[in-house]
């Protein structure tokens, strides 16, 4: 251990060497302490009432996914996207048009499900949580879409925010 520490010593960047475990948590608190008081003094990035730098249609995209994971078995969530493709604030509502993403045609009838089933019960518990989630009612559509293999394209990624 002294040799570590006579190593480190040699680097001008390093202000302090706390040994530590994390299996029998010692000298966590020591090294809580030792970070912020060694972090700069510098003004806030955003505004203290600013959440996130995600836009709404990001956290749109991840309600029906999530969604997709709470009804769906399996790997098929894993192979689906959701691309927001209108968010429109209207004067008593919200308008959002989603493309649900899939790689196969048979992925696409699971999403569906019999009679449309499948994809009603993703609308709506996804419209549900949005609308407590901004805090209006919402409109939401959902589309199924077939994109063969759009995982392996770098056009569908970008386009899809990956």
């Amino acid at each position: 251990v002294a040799r570590i520490h006579k190593e480190f010593q040699e680097f001008k960047q390093v202000k302090k060497i706390i040994e530590i475990s994390a299996l029998k948590k010692t000298n966590l608190d020591e090294l809580l302490g030792s970070i912020v008081e060694l972090l700069p003094d510098m003004p806030p990035y955003y505004d203290e009432d600013t959440l996130t730098d995600k836009p709404m249609r990001f956290f749109v995209s991840e309600i029906v996914r999530e969604k997709l994971f709470f009804e769906l078995d399996e790997e098929l969530p894993y192979h689906a996207a959701v691309y927001v493709r209108q968010y429109e604030e209207k004067n008593t509502l919200t308008k959002i048009v989603a493309d649900i993403v899939v790689s196969r045609e048979s992925q696409k009838g699971i999403l569906i499900g019999q009679g449309g089933s499948m994809i009603k019960k993703i609308g709506q518990t996804a419209r549900e949580d949005i609308e407590k989630f901004i805090d209006r009612k919402v409109f939401l559509e959902l589309h199924v879409k077939v994109r063969k293999d759009w995982r392996n394209n770098d056009l569908y990624l970008k386009e899809y925010g990956y």
